[in-house]
């Protein structure tokens, strides 16, 4: 089959790798002249005029990103290689906070969670008892619960050093607004899942390659080899049914996977001809939260590749990365705020007082 796929960010590439794999001839539309949607690296100067490769946002995977990890593989990347491997460390720059030693799930959480540095025996003893309730209800619960309400028995200790880090980091959202069940799912395939290969699955995986290098780029080499076509700088202005096939922009094509934001995809699917308004209202009701990172220059090294910070309204970032640590020149911090309300100006002044 002809397959067109809009978007050349992870996702588009990702399903063109498989349909090409699967024998069909794959044709790439995307509107940036860049691959890798949100995930991308953009060439950039220091204030000194040294030219360096800067990542849009600080990205980073976990070990339960097997699928994720096993498709770099297929396509010629050595995760080992590209990707800087730590337990899951969520220290603070006082050094409180959790670190899982480099044991077997759910050895290594069981042991972290006891001995994490500044709880209290009652701290301990409150993550300890969630967990297990966790497991008891099989990672399961209500669908109206939210990540707050599912953690209600936990210390205000561990709920702002674990549960809100971890919660911002995985679903990009507060505690009060997330959904406890998926939350409980990136627990579940992070602290007690298998993981990838020799990796745990909540092991931290920080990428020492800028993320075009990481894996939009191996991924357009390997399509082209195999015949692909990757059209960038090209938005998709109309997709039409044509009988049992479709029309992109006038060209025909078997089918039309949409892998783009979903206001995009709304555009399209409301401007075909088809009966598609239970789609259409689901799609226009997905929002979208900001994922803000600020780059600090003449920043100190930190103990750590990442730090967990602690974060207010008026000091926003919930991480730092030190990108010397991970390939990049000497004080080059990456500070995160995930969920983003902020404008960027604000924004920036605000990380820039905190980092102070």
């Amino acid at each position: 089959m002809k397959v067109a796929v809009i978007g050349a960010g992870w996702a588009g590439l990702a399903a063109a790798v498989a349909a090409t794999r699967d024998g069909h001839h794959v044709t790439v539309f995307e509107s940036s002249r860049v691959l890798g949607g949100r995930a991308r690296s953009l060439p950039t100067t220091l204030v000194d005029g040294t030219p360096l490769l800067l990542d849009n946002g600080q990205h980073i995977l976990i070990g339960a990103y097997t699928a994720t990890l096993q498709l770099m593989q297929d396509i010629g990347i050595d995760p080992a290689t590209v990707l800087l491997r730590l337990p899951l460390t969520l220290r603070f720059p006082d050094g409180d906070g959790l670190a899982l030693p480099q044991w077997p799930a759910p050895l290594d959480a069981g042991w972290g969670i006891a001995s994490a540095r500044g709880w209290t025996l009652a701290d301990k003893v409150s993550m300890l008892a969630a967990a297990l309730r966790w497991q008891v209800a099989r990672f399961q619960c209500d669908a109206a619960v939210t990540v707050t309400q599912l953690c209600s028995g936990v210390t205000p200790r561990v709920l702002n050093q674990l549960i809100a880090p971890l919660c911002v980091s995985a679903l990009n959202t507060p505690a009060a607004r997330s959904s406890g069940q998926v939350f409980l799912r990136v627990v579940r395939d992070a602290l007690f899942g298998k993981g990838y290969g020799r990796w745990g699955g909540s092991n931290l995986l920080l990428p020492r390659a800028d993320l075009g290098g990481l894996f939009p780029h191996a991924a357009d080499k390997w399509l082209a080899q195999r015949g692909a076509q990757v059209v960038l700088g090209q938005r998709v202005q109309q997709v039409a049914p044509r009988g049992a096939s479709w029309q992109v922009d006038g060209t025909p094509f078997d089918a039309v996977l949409l892998a783009c934001p979903p206001w995009e995809a709304e555009r399209l699917v409301r401007g075909a001809p088809i009966d598609a308004a239970g789609w259409l209202r689901r799609a226009g009701s997905l929002t979208h939260e900001a994922i803000a990172t600020v780059y600090v220059t003449g920043g100190p090294r930190l103990p750590l590749p990442m730090l967990a910070l602690h974060s207010s309204d008026a000091a926003p970032a919930q991480f730092v990365f030190d990108r010397s640590q991970l390939g990049g020149p000497p004080g080059l911090l990456a500070f995160v705020v995930s969920a983003s309300p902020h404008g960027r100006d604000a924004l920036q002044q605000q990380v820039l007082a905190q980092a102070a």
